[in-house]
């Protein structure tokens, strides 16, 4: 059973919408209780870091998705703010992140990035570094919809999967053994995005 933790944000409709069409079991969690008995956790969001940070602390289910995550070990998968969310801290704010892959969060900004505008928005080529389960039948240069200002930059490299190009190259894709997180909107992204999610309820 899926997890799409609902803490206020996030593209939850469209996620359900997929995975009925996909026909996998899912449950919309808004309580500790209703992740008890997931075997993979979809983590969403938009909007600014500390916002959504604020929102999972006082959701209530912060110690039961580090419980799933952290001693359980079920996969989990962060989306777009909810990847950021993974990380330890971020420019964006002052709250600290999860923490579950070591990196910061930082703005597209100053001379390596030249004078782009904010945010990064539409569809960009993903080049995928380090193929595993989740994309599956995805080829190399795959299309997915992005909508940020913000990237994820890891402390170790080995945990940048993918990257894709804004100015420069950045990670937008990142993976710690059962932790998996994507910048791009998989549940935008029409038949790749699918794919994706499909790859990962099937895990």
């Amino acid at each position: 059973m899926i997890a799409i933790v609902n803490y206020g944000l996030g593209n939850i409709k469209a996620f359900q919408n997929i995975y009925n069409q996909l026909d996998l079991s899912y449950r919309v969690s808004c309580t500790p209780k209703d992740l008890e008995d997931a075997d993979k956790i979809i983590l969403p969001g938009v909007g600014s870091f500390d916002h959504a940070m604020n929102l999972l602390n006082n959701s209530g289910m912060r110690d039961m998705l580090e419980h799933m995550v952290l001693v359980k070990k079920v996969p989990i998968l962060g989306i777009c703010v909810g990847m950021q969310m993974l990380a330890n801290s971020s420019e964006e704010g002052v709250t600290k992140g999860l923490g579950f892959v070591d990196g910061c969060v930082k703005k597209f900004s100053g001379d390596e990035f030249g004078e782009l505008p904010l945010p990064h928005m539409g569809w960009n080529e993903v080049d995928t570094l380090n193929v595993d389960g989740i994309y599956a039948g995805i080829s190399d240069r795959a299309k997915f919809y992005f909508l940020h200002s913000y990237y994820f930059e890891c402390e170790d490299n080995a945990h940048s999967v993918a990257s894709s190009d804004y100015g420069k190259r950045f990670s937008c894709a990142i993976k710690k053994d059962n932790i998996n997180g994507v910048q791009f909107h998989p549940e935008k992204s029409h038949e790749n995005g699918i794919q994706l999610l499909n790859n990962f309820g099937r895990l």
